[in-house]
């Protein structure tokens, strides 16, 4: 019998996604499911990226350029200007996805074998990426007990090999909504340049920066011209998750042609997709005026809401709209499931990511959850009263 390769049982499954099972058959049931597992946000995409789709008058849907259209790169690129990243379109590569931004990203600086370091709890399909790259993780775990900030350089340090090429972090943090200063992207540019690796910031959440603070790009340092790399997305900026579009943003030249070659194997990004995003920038400034000033409300919703359940502990967020709660049980992956096969309150029930999965350190998050408060108040404040009352009846 043909075997599956080594690479592709070692595959993670995702953590976000492993339970849709548990959760479609809970509907079949007639139980309503609140989804708290996913970023799949329920505001509204910008009119004006639906209607450039809707009224086009293209009558052959052919191939984009690899790298992207230069009208969308161009546009693209004083959207970035305007946030203080000096780029020109020679910078950018559109990709289908800020997940095939990443994937390009590790093909384009490291061999098989070779490490990226990233804190810990971290996207969980990072540690697919880097499977499927045959990169190694090495993590340096940050704690909830101080809110997950950055470690220290020092746990940097110990960790740098000859075959470390990068830092990769995630800013703000998906799962955690930690929004690292200014300071620490200053300590990261300076370990990575002491070091001569790449500093690799996933920027999607960049518009969600929460309570007066700003986001800072790695590449609005001078100095990091040559190591610094940005993945980013219109999925969480426009709420545009099923356009699949991303860019890879850098001023190193050589990192940038050796990501094209990748962008040409796979033919192009979508066409109908990169009009809707290129439409996309003109949306207002009101209109992230709006959702930032509906993510703190249900931060503070959700925030407030768990803090009232006795043995939960929970970060809070700066940015981005997930957040890291601890539960007082010992394993949160038989818990999430337990919540979708058989347990309901007044027919409802929540599904939550168990935060295992976020973390490449054997053992660690197994009584921690993330949770996206991408749903009303009103729908949050009840998906927390079926944990809070779920906690009560649970036996390990």
């Amino acid at each position: 019998m043909p075997t599956i390769s080594i690479k592709g049982n070692q595959m993670p499954e995702s953590p976000i996604r492993k339970l849709v099972p548990y959760a479609e058959d809970a509907k079949k049931r007639g139980v309503k499911v609140y989804h708290l597992n996913i970023g799949q946000p329920d505001i509204k995409t910008p009119q004006v990226a639906l209607d450039a789709v809707k009224n086009n008058n293209i009558e052959t849907l052919s191939y984009a350029r690899s790298e992207g259209s230069e009208e969308y790169r161009v546009k693209l690129s004083k959207y970035y200007r305007n946030n203080n990243i000096n780029v020109t379109e020679d910078n950018i590569i559109v990709t289908t996805g800020g997940s095939e931004a990443l994937f390009f990203t590790m093909g384009s600086i490291a061999d098989a074998g070779d490490e990226i370091i990233i804190p810990e709890p971290f996207y969980a399909n990072y540690n697919g990426f880097s499977t499927a790259s045959g990169v190694t993780v090495v993590p340096v775990t940050s704690s909830i007990d101080d809110n997950f900030a950055l470690p220290k350089i020092e746990e940097f340090e110990k960790l740098i090999t000859k075959k470390t090429k990068a830092i990769l972090i995630c800013n703000p943090g998906n799962p955690t909504g930690y929004l690292y200063s200014k300071e620490e992207i200053q300590k990261l540019k300076e370990i990575v340049l002491k070091h001569d690796l790449f500093l690799i910031a996933d920027e999607v959440y960049r518009e969600f920066a929460y309570d007066g603070l700003e986001h800072t790009s790695v590449l609005s340092l001078e100095g990091l011209e040559q190591n610094a790399i940005v993945v980013d997305s219109v999925s969480k900026r426009y709420s545009m998750c099923g356009a699949r579009i991303g860019c890879i943003v850098s001023k190193n030249p050589d990192f940038i042609k050796t990501a094209v070659k990748f962008a040409q194997a796979r033919l192009s990004p979508p066409t109908y997709a990169l009009l809707a995003s290129e439409a996309a920038l003109d949306t207002p400034q009101s209109y992230f005026d709006d959702v930032k000033a509906e993510y703190v409300e249900r931060r503070n919703t959700l925030i407030t809401e768990l803090e009232k359940i006795d043995g939960v502990k929970v970060a809070k967020p700066k940015g981005a709209f997930y957040c890291v709660a601890q539960l007082p049980v010992a394993d949160t992956d038989a818990f999430a499931q337990w919540l979708l096969e058989d347990f309901n309150l007044n027919n409802e029930t929540v599904m939550v990511a168990p935060a295992s999965g976020f973390y490449s350190t054997p053992g660690e998050g197994k009584n921690q959850i993330r949770m996206a408060y991408v749903l009303n108040q009103k729908d949050l404040i009840k998906s927390v009263e079926i944990l809070k009352e779920a906690l009560k009846v649970y036996k390990e």
